[in-house]
């Protein structure tokens, strides 16, 4: 499969670069008619219309070029501050192993019946004293997962297979008020611990994660340790590889480079612990936003309170397997983070934090705005490309490069540079995946664009869950048809826009514009890559033989 796509890039480049020699009169005559041709010089002259049209496109590409140039400033925040990389190994300061805290392990689950009994017996085998450690099960469900997870909290708790009994309990809500908050709160009400770790369900907590942080603890004002996600079925598909680069760069360049710098950063909703008196000073769990980790988060440092990263320590989780499960969780990320930037943003700015810590947590928490500028772009580029076909090579060298350079090769880098610090023999393989991921990020900007105005414009909606399928291995089956998503119309707007772009490759070769050919393949590869993907997902299981699900879609709305 990885190998098929790739070919096709590769074949469409060398389409290119043969339409280039090609060209009617050569490779000579193009560059002299193009760009040394002095005959039309002068004469051009931009107009009402022309002006219409080229200040947006150069106002949305100069502030994508902004977002791009952070990239590059997360890059060098990360290595220029290396020295205050935190270490699991290295704590500042240390318990007395008969003064260790009391562990209260939430497991916020809802429709997990496939994993989450992977998840349970992970939480029951981490190495943490039982008389100072306890699991909470806070289940939302409204499938079979009530009966499966109830079921297997009695064994756990009875004993089972060579676990003695466990100090685990089972929650039910009847309703899912406050969603994911709603649920942590609910738990944290009864918990006992004076730290709370927290595990989505589709994570597999290593034995000694627990250890590996608590002693972070012991140093005053730390309110909240994170650890890296990585991924257990990175090789199951072409998407998963490219879902698992995408994230490596959110938890090794974001999360490193600002945490190494100590400007403010997030928790991630799992797989980190905090200190329950810092969720209560914060002002507890809130859920007005649907990233209701990254609003406690922001809160919890205006209040004093310190963070850390812990890039060494690694706690493994499932990835999407599915376009529509993963285009779902990004919206819900997107439109989370826009909220709790109206929300969170005015406090931070007016707060007496210093300027670059202001100026970075506006980078992160309005990101996702590029989204809806990308339609902009999207929109703007045919007519752009027209109008400044007119125009000199001269231009394009002195505004079109440094912005280009800045705006998409900001993201290439950034990629790269997050894989060779996690696999400094083999990242160079990263470079066959950097079109697709490219282009994925482009295909995903009509579903995040809907999110991020819904956010804008204050329209509400429920928190979204992902579903997990227990899937790690390439050909192995899913389940996925229980919990597989309505399409909507997204796809064929998808479509759409990607046969937009067929359109301005069309133009760019029949102008012999040659160069700008590969950029615009990206948007073509992009929108009907998410869009068919989108469409004939679970096509080929139709014929199975396996029943349907009984029951309506639940997909956490």
């Amino acid at each position: 499969m990885v190998a098929r796509e790739i070919n096709l890039f590769q074949n469409a480049h060398m389409a290119g670069v043969w339409l280039l020699l090609e060209a009617p009169k050569g490779l000579g005559h193009y560059w002299k008619t193009h760009y040394s041709d002095p005959t039309f010089r002068n004469l051009y002259r931009l107009e009402a219309f022309d002006l219409c049209i080229l200040i947006p496109y150069f106002i949305v590409m100069i502030i994508l070029a902004f977002y791009g140039v952070h990239r590059y400033q997360l890059v060098w925040l990360y290595y220029r501050n290396r020295k205050n990389a935190a270490k699991w190994s290295e704590p500042p300061a240390t318990f007395p192993v008969d003064e260790l805290p009391f562990v209260t392990i939430q497991l916020p689950i809802y429709n997990e019946q496939f994993v989450i009994d992977r998840l349970i017996d992970a939480c029951c085998r981490i190495d943490y004293p039982r008389d100072r450690f306890e699991i909470q099960v806070l289940d939302d469900s409204t499938d079979e997962t009530i009966e499966v997870a109830r079921g297997i909290v009695d064994r756990y708790a009875a004993g089972f297979g060579d676990l003695a009994p466990q100090p685990i309990v089972y929650l039910h809500r009847t309703n899912r008020y406050g969603y994911k908050a709603g649920a942590l709160d609910e738990g944290l009400k009864v918990a006992k611990g004076q730290l709370i770790a927290i595990f989505d369900a589709d994570f597999v907590p290593p034995p000694e994660w627990v250890m590996q942080v608590i002693h972070h603890f012991a140093e005053p004002g730390i309110g909240m340790v994170q650890t890296r996600w990585t991924h257990l079925n990175r090789d199951y598909s072409f998407l998963t590889q490219v879902e698992a680069i995408l994230l490596d760069g959110h938890f090794v360049l974001e999360h490193g480079g600002r945490s190494r710098a100590g400007v403010f950063f997030n928790f991630n909703g799992t797989a980190g612990m905090w200190r329950r008196e810092t969720i209560g000073e914060a002002g507890g769990w809130q859920h007005d936003t649907l990233t209701e980790d990254t609003d406690l988060s922001y809160r919890a440092q205006m209040a004093g309170w310190k963070f850390k990263y812990l890039q060494d320590v690694e706690c493994p989780a499932e990835l999407p397997i599915e376009m529509t499960a993963f285009k779902t969780q990004q919206a819900r990320w997107a439109k989370g983070l826009i909220q709790t930037g109206k929300k969170i943003l005015p406090r931070v700015l007016h707060s007496d934090a210093a300027f670059h810590t202001k100026l970075e947590a506006w980078y992160h928490l309005t990101a996702n705005i590029s989204y809806p500028l990308m339609i902009v772009l999207s929109t703007l580029l045919m007519p752009a490309m027209i109008i400044r076909s007119y125009q000199g090579w001269l231009q394009m060298v002195l505004i079109d490069f440094p912005l280009f350079i800045a705006s998409t090769m900001s993201v290439s880098s950034f990629y790269l540079v997050s894989q060779k610090e996690l696999f400094p023999r083999t990242w160079y393989k990263t470079f066959l995946y950097l079109p697709f991921l490219m282009a994925l990020g482009v295909g995903l900007t009509i579903t995040n664009t809907k999110a991020v105005l819904e956010a804008l414009f204050g329209i509400k909606s429920a928190f979204a869950r992902t579903p997990k399928y227990r899937v790690q291995e390439k050909g192995e089956k899913s389940q996925a048809k229980v919990y597989r998503k309505r399409l909507g119309i997204i796809p064929w707007i998808e479509l759409a826009i990607g046969c937009y772009f067929v359109a301005t490759v069309w133009y760019a070769i029949s102008s012999e514009n040659f160069f700008t050919v590969p950029f615009l393949l990206l948007f073509v590869m992009g929108y009907w890559y998410t869009g068919l993907l989108s469409l004939l997902q679970g096509r080929f299981e139709r014929n199975s033989g396996q029943s349907m699900h009984e029951k309506p879609y639940p997909v956490g709305v």
